[in-house]
């Protein structure tokens, strides 16, 4: 297995093993007009939009924790994993938030590897914040034991996710949680009606997004088809699931600097992937919101804004 230089964990035992994979922003279906294994996703050019993402959407993270907090003490979780963890914001926020633990950011990707080390040493974490590059599909096994697993939108990007789930209740210890981020809300960031092309903009958007999804799905190595019941799939990999929350990332008009560069960087991404699916009418408005120059582009619009939730389901180990 290829590592990275300064990578620490435990001695892993070995289970079986299930694919891991960076998630794409605002996954799941915005962002999923890339390959089955995301080979052709430059990830590099992707981090800061990651970065920016994720810290749009700290207080769903936060609550998140909050909520964990309340079902396990903080002072038991000594060991966190956070796979899929790309840049590692989310890896940062839970060594904030679970003081006693060490945290092991897991990707595939190096480059979003080393922003999380940075993010790590700049917050003054780089002692308990960890990285381990694992490739796709064949490394679970190799990440060790935790306490806690979190899995942000990196699920969907597994061909069996009962087979993944249940991989993945195997590395929990004793009294242990999984926090799986799956579903929700797709983000809005524009009036139905914006003054400009044809109104439901971003309704035809998710349509569209949602054929890349299911494409994406379908293109992934060993894919099974399952119902989306999460509950149903924890019982099924041996773990009690314990219910599931969704927490709103609302940011409204006027937004700030940081929260409006992050949605015309999405926007544009959306452009890129969802060219084959809209109409040449939605093509020209995405355009003209684009434009830095238009009085009606995301950069000059004062109705702006981000509302979108994010639901977080919880798993405990049974034995």
């Amino acid at each position: 297995m290829k590592r990275s230089r300064d990578q620490r964990h435990s001695p892993a035992p070995q289970h079986s093993p299930a694919p891991q994979s960076s998630a794409p922003p605002q996954s799941h279906a915005p962002h999923h007009g890339h390959g089955a294994d995301g080979a052709d996703i430059d990830w590099e050019r992707l981090a800061p939009l990651l970065e920016n993402e994720a810290e749009v959407l700290r207080p769903v993270y936060e609550q998140a924790a909050a909520r964990l907090a309340e079902l396990r003490p903080a002072a038991g979780i000594r060991r966190i994993i956070d796979i899929g963890s790309g840049p590692g914001v989310v890896s940062c926020l839970l060594a904030e938030a679970f003081p006693a633990a060490d945290v092991v950011a897991v990707d595939s990707t190096p480059a979003l590897l080393a922003r999380a080390r940075m993010r790590a040493e700049r917050l003054g974490l780089a002692a308990r914040v960890h990285t381990l590059e694992a490739q796709v599909p064949d490394q679970l096994g190799e990440l060790g034991r935790a306490d806690l697993i979190w899995m942000g939108n990196s699920l969907h990007h597994m061909g069996d996710q009962r087979a993944a789930l249940t991989a993945v209740g195997e590395l929990l210890r004793p009294g242990g949680a999984l926090l799986l981020v799956e579903g929700g809300l797709q983000a809005r960031h524009l009036p139905r009606d914006l003054g400009i092309g044809r109104p439901g903009l971003e309704a035809r958007m998710e349509v569209a997004a949602e054929e890349g999804f299911a494409s994406m799905r379908a293109g992934l190595p060993g894919v099974k088809h399952e119902t989306e019941d999460w509950a149903a799939l924890f019982t099924a990999a041996g773990l009690e699931p314990t219910g599931a929350r969704s927490y709103l990332a609302d940011h409204p008009a006027p937004v700030d600097t940081s929260v409006r560069d992050f949605v015309i960087a999405g926007f544009a991404r959306r452009r890129e992937s969802l060219a084959d699916g809209l109409s040449k009418e939605d093509l020209a408005t995405l355009d003209r919101l684009l434009d830095p120059a238009d009085p009606q582009g995301l950069a000059n619009r004062p109705d702006v804004f981000m509302l979108t939730a994010k639901s977080v389901h919880i798993a405990l180990v049974k034995r």
